[in-house]
């Protein structure tokens, strides 16, 4: 496996970056009943502690209480193998009676360089305008922010600024709505990242907390700043399996049989299913049940509030399922969605106490922000995953919580409930690591809206949008971002292209073009345990190519090759090198609308005085080229609607 290192070059601009001993330099500023403060004052009589997290990891904690009786606890933590610091900010109230506003909670940066430019992104909109890009020169204020109360809702929570010469990644650990605002300062630009809703009392007994803002530095060119940014990724907020690195996971599942989602499952067809594939050499990694395992009518969503399954298509339980799963040496992956409850539901009857409800909606929200509330949830939820022998936990959120925050919230407890709900949320999730070994998670929340870096520390994406998943130029763009900021997620080998090379809505795939669009590290193999022979042909041939490629993402760096617009008419192009094993991939898709015949490939980070042996991954061709030649480019001559993925070895 690659080294994941920062070069000398880069973790000595490791000083560029917000990090001090000194309480009263902490990079935060806020507001108690009305006086501004910055970092912890003298005034506060703070305390500073120093402790090694591990050889790699410091983190400094300052603490103090303010003249209001308000306790500040900042965390900074500094990374020693990575140019990378963070910052974290609580406020507590350890009195008998409410505190002052507390408001305006801000982690700040000067980041200092000419001429900068902020690379961001939309990130997840439930339609094909998500997963754009932009690069607006911060040449006046410019402000980020998220919508709905969740983090990746119109905003994306990971942020570049680049100036000449230095690149800073910037990222967000909160599960709500955010701002980031970048203004022009003299020498650089001034970056100051909160909540985006924080005007509140903090009642006794309480704690508030601000993001976690991460800040990278890295020198060069962009691509190294992404590229570190993968290792730093890889080498820290990555879960683990066991304590390994998370390999390629193929995902298959029985869906939509008798019924939408699965409403329509029962034990001996999902058992069927699993087998037929083990049967004819498509053996899954994971077996996936989504939305509609418990009772509900035939309409998935009509139940969740209710998290027992439903014993007339299950009269044993899902233990059945998890059995046999762990019988063949796959993972069992189960849908949980517990922070909505509809009417009727288990939930919404036992517990009224604990829901919010909002003008217009007929979903309630749990409120996580009560301490019953999430007591309850955490020993009911632990308790169903050890019934079930479930392995991988999936949790959704398909609506929007903003509302439910605002219409229950007093004018001096703005963003109270959130803040304490998203905490909560936190808290839950840490429970499920706690109580089972080897569990991990996957973060989905109506497609990709909640997936900023405090839930990237403890899950992986596995359904990072709702959109496109067989229109494979909007999943090229996806995967453009996807593959440079959250380097662990999922595709499915869909294609929904007409005869004409425009693009529909139908169901279909398992062709080899379908699996060249969904070379990501975890697949979903939408194949059918009914389909034909050829179609178990298709799988069996290129799941292994898949899987040799999705082992070279998890390892080395990435470099995109083409601008991605969502335009069939444009081509595709990726490259993945591992300097320290030498090898890697390079793959060129022909779009369906594309008028080319050939296109010219230029590799990046070609090696001086090295011999390139090239092997396509379908034919097995061979193909020698030293790197003079590489660097005039190789011709890539493709039929429209095909693919070709090259391994090579230098």
């Amino acid at each position: 496996m690659s080294v994941l290192r920062a070069s000398l070059n880069d973790m000595a601009l490791k000083k560029l970056l917000p990090m001090t001993q000194c309480p009263d330099e902490i990079p935060l500023i806020y507001k108690i009943g009305g006086v501004v403060y910055r970092g912890i004052p003298s005034s506060f009589c703070p305390v500073v502690k120093r402790t090694a997290i591990d050889c790699n990891i410091t983190q400094f904690t300052f603490s103090g209480v303010s003249p209001e009786g308000v306790t500040v606890c900042v965390e900074g933590y500094e990374y020693r193998d990575f140019p990378v610091t963070e910052w974290v900010a609580y406020f507590s109230n350890a009195t008998g009676a409410k505190s002052p506003i507390v408001e305006d909670i801000r982690i700040f940066a000067e980041l200092v360089g000419t001429h900068p430019v902020l690379y961001h992104s939309n990130g997840d909109t439930c339609d094909e305008s998500g997963y754009e890009t932009y690069n607006d020169a911060i040449d006046g204020p410019i402000t980020v922010k998220s919508s709905y109360g969740l983090p990746n809702a119109n905003a994306f929570p990971y942020m570049r600024v680049c100036t000449d010469g230095v690149f800073y990644n910037v990222a967000l650990g909160w599960t709500g709505g955010w701002f980031a605002e970048y203004k022009p300062i003299s020498g650089g630009v001034r970056a100051e990242i909160g909540q985006a809703r924080c005007h509140m009392t903090i009642l006794p007994g309480e704690t508030m907390r601000s993001p976690r803002v991460t800040f990278m530095a890295a020198g060069e060119s962009e691509d190294n700043a992404r590229n570190l940014w993968r290792k730093w990724y890889f080498a820290h907020i990555l879960p683990r399996e066991n304590g390994k690195p998370i390999p390629p996971k193929m995902c298959m599942h029985v869906i939509a049989i008798d019924g939408e989602e699965f409403t329509g499952a029962t034990t001996a067809v999902q058992c069927l299913g699993m087998q037929t594939f083990i049967d004819k050499g498509v053996k899954p990694d994971v077996w996936w049940m989504d939305a509609g395992w418990y009772p509900c009518d035939h309409k998935w969503y009509t139940g969740v509030g209710t998290w027992h399954c439903d014993y007339q298509r299950f009269p044993n339980g899902l233990g059945d399922i998890g059995d046999k799963c762990r019988a063949n040496g796959i993972q069992y992956l189960l849908w949980f969605e517990p922070e909505r409850v509809r009417p009727n539901t288990e939930i919404y009857d036992s517990h009224p106490e604990w829901l919010l409800s909002a003008k217009g909606s007929d979903n309630y929200l749990l409120n996580l922000a009560n301490p019953d509330a999430l007591k309850w949830l955490i020993e009911y939820i632990n308790a169903r995953i050890d019934e079930y022998h479930v392995d991988i936990y999936r949790q959704d959120f398909n609506f929007e919580p903003l509302p439910y925050w605002e219409q229950n919230e007093a004018p001096d407890r703005i963003g109270a409930i959130e803040n304490l709900h998203v905490q909560g949320y936190l808290a839950y999730w840490d429970s499920l690591i706690d109580r089972h070994e080897g569990l991990w998670i996957d973060s989905c929340a109506g497609g990709g809206r909640r997936n900023d870096l405090d839930t990237m520390r403890r899950a992986v994406t596995l359904h990072y949008t709702d959109i496109g998943y067989g229109n494979h130029p909007i999943k090229q763009k996806q995967h453009r971002l996807m593959f440079e900021w959250i380097p662990y997620f999922r595709a499915h080998n869909k294609s929904w292209d007409n005869k004409d090379g425009t693009y529909g809505t139908q169901n279909c795939g398992g062709d080899r073009y379908s699996y060249h669009n969904a070379m990501t590290p975890a697949l979903t193999n939408s194949l059918c345990y009914l389909d034909s022979e050829k179609y178990y042909q298709y799988a069996r041939d290129m799941v292994p190519i898949w899987r040799r490629a999705a082992e070279i993402e998890l390892r080395a760096d990435y470099y995109p090759l083409t601008v991605c617009r969502k335009d069939p008419h444009d081509w595709f192009a990726m490259q993945f090198d591992d300097p320290d094993e030498r090898d890697g991939f390079v793959q060129v898709i022909r779009n369906t609308l594309v008028s080319e015949d050939v296109y010219l490939l230029k590799m990046k980070a070609v090696k001086p005085d090295a011999v390139y042996v090239f092997t396509n991954a379908e034919t097995g061709e061979t193909l020698r080229l030293l790197s003079a030649e590489l660097n005039k480019g190789i011709e890539i001559r493709l039929e429209r609607r095909t693919a070709v993925l090259l391994f090579y070895n230098y």
